[in-house]
């Protein structure tokens, strides 16, 4: 039996973005800006929470509908499950306690051309991805990773592509026009759909548990295969925006 699981939805926004609900759901926007500012519309069902408590774990099936603005936003978007692995908060004001994590995620991922997001030669990096990744709590390179990272970065690269499992595949359709999403999400299994056909199929599933991301923003990161580590601001022309509706999570 296929049981629809509660959401209990957040919205957050900076510098100008902005949240606006629709009759099946709501629109992110980021504004037309220089690099001098990051712009961030998200919403998630986390924002309050420790990584412990973030309330997602397999097997479930997350579904949606979404169109964007431009098939070329500068920055990312997306939406999905992941452990907020960049996050970082003491616990003061009211706020959870949550130090950075090794990444988990299954997603639907679109990275502008200066994103290189992955630690493999072989995958993706930009792009409209689907993509996963799963990471461990502890493993023996770990200690090898903070001892190469000061001296070379391409061999850090190399080490974090054994330690953290990875898949996703280049997804080509019109990113502009309504379609709808599927991702299967099993402890030893992912899976992802774009209009009811298969897009990709793994066995990389990430390590639970996790929150729901919806976001639109106009920063870029990237790990680049000859060791170069670099991040900042895209300067965005004009509004960029990401339309959801019917969003669903089935157990």
């Amino acid at each position: 039996m296929v049981n629809s699981k509660p959401m209990n939805l957040f919205h957050r926004s900076r510098n100008g973005a902005s949240f606006s609900p629709t009759s099946n759901g709501f629109r992110l926007t980021i504004p037309a800006s220089s690099q001098n500012e990051y712009h961030l519309a998200q919403v998630d069902d986390y924002m309050h929470l420790p990584r412990r408590e973030f309330s997602a774990h397999p097997p479930l099936t997350l579904s949606l509908r979404a169109r964007a603005s431009s098939e070329s936003i500068p920055g990312t978007w997306g939406f999905g499950l992941w452990n907020d692995p960049l996050g970082l908060s003491l616990g003061f004001g009211g706020n959870p306690f949550r130090l950075p994590a090794w990444p988990n995620a299954i997603w639907f991922f679109h990275a502008s051309q200066k994103n290189h997001l992955s630690f493999r030669n072989d995958k993706p990096a930009h792009g409209f991805l689907a993509q996963t990744f799963s990471s461990p709590r502890f493993h023996p390179l770990l200690l090898p990773v903070g001892l190469t990272f000061p001296f070379s970065k391409k061999k850090t690269r190399r080490l974090l592509s054994r330690i953290v499992e990875e898949d996703s595949v280049a997804i080509s359709i019109n990113e502009t026009q309504w379609h709808s999403y599927r991702l299967e999400w099993n402890p030893n299994r992912s899976a992802f759909w774009v209009d009811e056909t298969l897009a990709l199929d793994t066995l990389v599933s990430p390590r639970p548990p996790l929150g729901l991301v919806i976001w639109i923003d106009n920063q870029y990161a990237a790990f680049t295969p000859d060791g170069e580590l670099k991040w900042g601001l895209e300067k965005t022309l004009t509004d960029a925006w990401l339309e959801i509706e019917n969003v669903e999570i089935n157990l």
